[in-house]
């Protein structure tokens, strides 16, 4: 069965738009040495998908510095492969698109001119390793019109829909986030789907000329009309819908098993940028961290995750912290609960603290 991807990099910028100000969700750094986009990108390349669409809105410098021709996916290739889909301007409403149908209202040209007989749409807020085959398999043995991924939960604080389904899987409701109820196990939505290329044009052209405007609103508003289906994955799943999410799913990955069950399994690959070896000082203490190539540590690293080219300076102290490339923290700081973006600098004898439930932010360039 052949299938086409396609990315929303912008869909959830709203979410965390301290990290959001200058790039898309989809380059958002994550874990040492990725962006968010490597993880459903990664799923796609495993799943044997070899053309992939990227929307992409504003923003998206690093986007298009990170992926290049999508040769580290090996999507750089004459046919298919890697494909950036670029914003269009909406006549009607005077603007950029502004929800999930416009987006895709966007691209019915490159849809229409593709031949593969299933889309993949996904968003780049989640991070997790996934066989979309299996979803694909599942969609056409039900011989769905939408197959939705979701993750059965307690999540009082989740931003996504949930959705009901019966005992063969078809989805028999879908509730919007601000109608969950708390402390009860949902089925939440983690922005998955699957349909036929030809089904999803159609979806989109009908959907339009009626003024619809939201892709799950087309799906509640036809539900009886439509089969659609709920898949669910029991793999590990997290989603980025606040810088809590954010800082909290880093810092899962310092858990061995949670590192196993996302990166064992399936290869998550990214851009490479060859780096020197991780230099360690002599008076340098590093214990339950991810640290990547090129840093440079001579002070104390407890609890954190290190990007590539961080420096920390003889007696600075470092805990339960996220720095990103290229940060600095100098002789004698101390940093506990902070994500650091890139190029910080944290100067000699300085204190930063946030906490495990209010991590402090520090914006790119800025110097503290």
């Amino acid at each position: 069965m052949s299938a086409l991807g396609i990315i929303f990099s912008n869909i959830h910028d709203d979410n965390v738009p301290e990290l959001t100000a200058k790039r898309t969700m989809g380059s958002i750094p994550f874990g040492g040495r990725y962006r968010l986009i490597d993880f459903p990108l990664s799923s796609m390349v495993n799943s044997q998908i070899s053309k992939v669409g990227v929307i992409t809105k504003n923003n998206y410098q690093s986007l298009m510095d990170h992926v290049g021709s999508g040769k580290d996916w090996d999507l750089a290739r004459k046919n298919g492969g890697l494909i950036l889909l670029p914003p269009f301007f909406s006549k009607e409403s005077g603007s950029l698109y502004q929800t999930r149908l416009e987006a895709l209202k966007g691209i019915v040209g490159f849809l229409s001119h593709s031949y593969e007989e299933y889309v993949v749409l996904t968003d780049c807020d989640c991070v997790y390793a996934m066989d979309y085959n299996k979803v694909i398999s599942y969609h056409a043995e039900n011989d769905a019109d939408v197959t939705m991924v979701y993750r059965s939960a307690v999540d009082n604080a989740s931003k996504n829909a949930y959705i009901v389904t019966d005992e063969t899987g078809r989805i028999t409701e879908i509730v919007a986030e601000d109608k969950a109820s708390a402390n009860k196990e949902r089925n939440y939505v983690v922005n998955v789907f699957v349909m036929k290329r030809t089904f999803l044009i159609n979806l989109i052209t009908d959907a339009i000329s009626h003024g619809h405007h939201h892709f799950l609103q087309v799906m509640t508003d036809s539900m009886r009309s439509l089969r659609l289906f709920g898949y669910k994955f029991d793999g590990y799943i997290a989603t980025m819908d606040s810088m809590l999410t954010y800082y909290n799913s880093n810092m899962q990955l310092l858990d061995e098993k949670v590192r196993n069950e996302l990166f064992t399994e399936n290869a998550v690959y990214t851009k490479v940028r060859d780096s020197a070896p991780t230099k360690y000082g002599n008076a340098a203490v590093v214990e339950n961290s991810l640290i990547a190539d090129g840093c440079v540590i001579e002070g104390e690293v407890r609890n954190s995750i290190l990007f590539r080219g961080v420096k920390v300076g003889r007696g600075a102290v470092i805990s339960n912290a996220i720095l990103m490339q290229d940060t600095q923290v100098l002789e004698n700081a101390t940093v506990n609960c902070i994500i650091a973006d890139k190029n910080v600098l944290i100067r000699e004898k300085s204190v930063l603290s946030g906490s495990k439930e209010h991590p402090f932010y520090l914006a790119k360039n800025s110097r503290a």
